[in-house]
């Protein structure tokens, strides 16, 4: 089979095609046919060796998104078949609960092989079925961007009907934060320094349109949009250059899910409003297969499908893709085909 292995240095140009043999599945074990791979910020950070001892050691098969069929079954692998459409889990380890390291030592793409190979081993009980209505492109977006948008709307942040939560920017979380905002009937506030972008995301339902480069005191609109204090929840993915304005933004007693720190990781902000507003900040990283599995089953049953840009890339493309993503003119999850 083939591989996409990052090999003797660091970096996404140092990605290269490898045969390796197939893989056969050892008892509880399943073979996947990788058919689409997904590619996430995460990722390009990793390939770059950004996350120190977390990432492992070369070489690396990079990448925790994808969806296949499954080619071969070990021993005591019940409840799949050959042929079924499956997605892994970002970790393998990671089945319920909250992060631990040892979650952490199971992530796929790093420390452990990932998903950028012509067929995947991996556990049986770290996969889930990929809702009905889903292709593979679609379902092999949903393991990292997807789950983590879940797990900040869903499962940490409880929304209700009538929430108002404002999200950052139109990156794959943030995109699938408003498709699950407005499944559970929040209103949504989007900001972006896109028109046309903004206008996509108004077709997908968002309620509130702000572009932050014409109006830099963003946190203001929103609050003036929320008609009290503030927002309910701010989905937050600049970090230093905006979790100020989210502070001011959110209500007393609001949530702010802090998912990425695009505009850097040390942020100077005002801790006092954090403690006299009781504002719960939180931090917010992927999810367990449990939420995978909670996830899949609500997006088949209101048949939602994840946004794909609509540049698509073959697996030998696999570094160019990545490093396509500091230029910010996708728009939806970038794939790449397999097989």
């Amino acid at each position: 089979m083939k591989a996409m292995v990052i090999k003797d240095a660091w970096g996404p140009d140092n990605l290269v095609a490898e045969d390796r043999p197939d893989p056969t599945p050892g008892v509880g074990e399943i073979v996947i046919a990788m058919k689409v791979v997904s590619i996430n910020p995460r990722d390009l950070i990793m390939s770059n060796g950004g996350y120190g001892r977390m990432g492992g050691t070369l070489p690396l098969v990079p990448l925790c998104d994808g969806a296949g069929t499954v080619a071969a079954l070990g021993d005591g692998v019940e409840g799949l078949a050959e042929g079924d459409l499956v997605i892994p889990n970002y970790s393998r380890t990671w089945l319920h609960g909250t992060t631990n390291a040892a979650h952490q030592a199971g992530a796929h793409g790093g420390p452990l092989d990932g998903t950028a190979q012509e067929l995947f081993l991996v556990p049986a009980r770290a996969v889930t079925k990929a809702p009905a209505h889903m292709d593979a492109a679609q379902a092999a977006t949903l393991p990292c961007a997807a789950v983590t948008a879940w797990n900040a709307i869903v499962e940490e942040g409880r929304v209700k009907p009538g929430d108002l939560i404002l999200l950052q920017g139109t990156g794959g979380v943030s995109l699938f934060a408003l498709q699950f905002a407005k499944m559970h009937g929040a209103e949504v506030i989007v900001t972006s320094s896109s028109d046309a972008k903004l206008e996509q995301v108004k077709a997908m339902g968002a309620d509130h349109l702000i572009n932050y480069r014409s109006e830099p005191d963003w946190h203001k609109l929103a609050r003036g949009i929320s008609g009290a204090d503030g927002v309910d929840h701010v989905v937050e993915v600049g970090g230093a250059g905006t979790l100020e304005k989210s502070i001011s933004a959110v209500r007393p007693g609001g949530l702010i899910s802090l998912i990425g720190v695009l505009s850097g990781a040390g942020a100077d902000v005002s801790l006092g409003r954090v403690v006299t507003r009781h504002v719960r900040l939180q931090g917010v990283t992927l999810g367990s297969k449990k939420l995978l599995d909670d996830m899949c089953d609500a997006m088949e049953q209101h048949g939602t499908v994840p946004v794909i840009d609509h540049q698509e890339y073959e697996l030998d493309e696999l570094g160019a893709a990545l490093s396509s993503l500091p230029a910010g003119k996708h728009f939806g999850k970038i794939v790449c085909k397999v097989s």
